[in-house]
């Protein structure tokens, strides 16, 4: 095997491709990735048994032929070269990487051990990869990162007609997010787990690059995307998805709107001073909101910002955390709290401050107990 390919583009590939390795492969040869160099296309893959990810480049081709290297170690090696044509040629057992007058010898892994990726399901529809990216950016701040809940590491996907929705929840907060896309089917109605981590890398990689194409079967254990030539699979979490839809309310008889930006910007200095599961209290009146956190003879801090309040007053408190990261992916100019009463849960959503209209995005969060 050898070919040439601008630096650039071997980087770009090995490390998208390389994304997808385990930092804790189950057998030495997954730590690999699988470089296939056939006519004109140079493919590059990997593969752990749950996430596989395969991609083509043009290159120049002198012989045809298939090898696999460390991809950590490849993908190191190949963002440090100058901005010029790289070699990869396989001699004996080695692979060599030239590029100028740098000269390095990666040793091979048996190609032969190595385990097949998995086939793409069949295509379900497509839908706009900015729109998909910003959906998942929404929701997936909500999904566990505890891995002894597995379920609830996975984001619920439901699909109806044209509608895809996400729903995400850790226990202490629930995100839902609506989309359209174009289904191959405008019957469908089904519903699919994929892991948060996962849709996370593919919003990053594929998000950008115009029409996105999703696909599953029937089968329910295998999703696949696929855009601007790049594609990867990841199996579906198995199990039943907790049914948080119905918890978030109809209706709400105490609601304020408050600037968002300013808002982010008051309640993240506000929580300076705020320890370690100490909560950060908000009182809303009429005209503003007051944050404030601290407490005794430790540091304390206090800051208001205006908002409109229609009910009556109520104070709240919250993990500042949770706070923050719902406030960072509301994307509208003003969010708007809606509350039941102070001990139960809060739920956020983006408005335009214009016409009022009111976001698909919709954070529900538990507020702390005020003693």
């Amino acid at each position: 095997m050898k070919f040439t390919v601008a630096r650039d583009i071997l980087s770009d590939a090995v490390s998208w491709a390389a994304r997808s390795l385990s930092p804790r492969p189950p057998v030495p040869v997954l730590s690999g990735l699988l470089v296939t160099a056939e006519a004109g296309l140079v493919s590059i893959a990997s593969f752990d048994y749950e996430t596989s990810a395969r991609l083509q480049i043009e290159a120049d081709v002198e012989d045809e032929g298939q090898v696999l290297v460390s991809g950590r170690l490849l993908n190191d090696i190949v963002r440090a070269l100058p901005n010029a044509p790289v070699t990869l040629e396989l001699d004996g057992g080695k692979v060599l990487v030239t590029c100028r007058s740098s000269r390095f010898q990666l040793a091979t892994m048996p190609v032969a051990d190595y385990p097949a990726l998995p086939e793409l399901p069949e295509p379900a529809g497509t839908v706009d990869g900015a729109a998909f990216a910003h959906a998942v950016n929404q929701v997936t701040v909500a999904a566990s990162k505890d891995d002894t809940l597995p379920i609830l590491t996975a984001v619920k996907v439901e699909i109806e007609g044209d509608t895809m929705t996400f729903l995400a929840t850790d226990r202490y907060r629930l995100a839902m997010t609506e989309i359209r896309w174009n289904p191959a089917d405008p019957a469908i109605s089904t519903s699919l787990l994929i892991k948060a981590r996962t849709l996370t890398e593919v919003a990053k990689s594929l998000g950008g690059g115009g029409r996105l194409e999703i696909m599953f079967g029937s089968s329910h254990d295998l999703v696949g995307f696929s855009s601007g030539g790049r594609r990867t699979t990841s199996v579906l979490v198995d199990g039943e998805y907790p049914k948080i839809r119905s918890l978030f309310p109809e209706t709400s008889p105490i609601q304020a709107a408050v600037d968002t930006e300013e808002l982010i910007a008051a309640s993240r200095r506000v929580a300076l001073v705020a320890e370690r599961n100490t909560a950060l209290r908000m009182v809303f009146t009429d005209g503003q909101v007051t944050l404030d956190a601290g407490t005794g003879d430790d540091a304390t801090a206090n800051e208001s910002v205006p908002c409109t309040l229609e009910g009556e007053e109520i104070t709240v408190a919250f993990n500042p955390a949770y706070l923050s990261e719902g406030l960072a992916v509301v994307d509208q100019p003003q969010v708007r709290f809606s509350f039941t009463a102070a001990p139960k849960p809060a739920l956020l959503t983006g408005v335009h401050e214009e016409d009022g209209t009111v976001s698909d995005h919709r954070y529900l969060v538990m507020p702390v107990r005020l003693t």
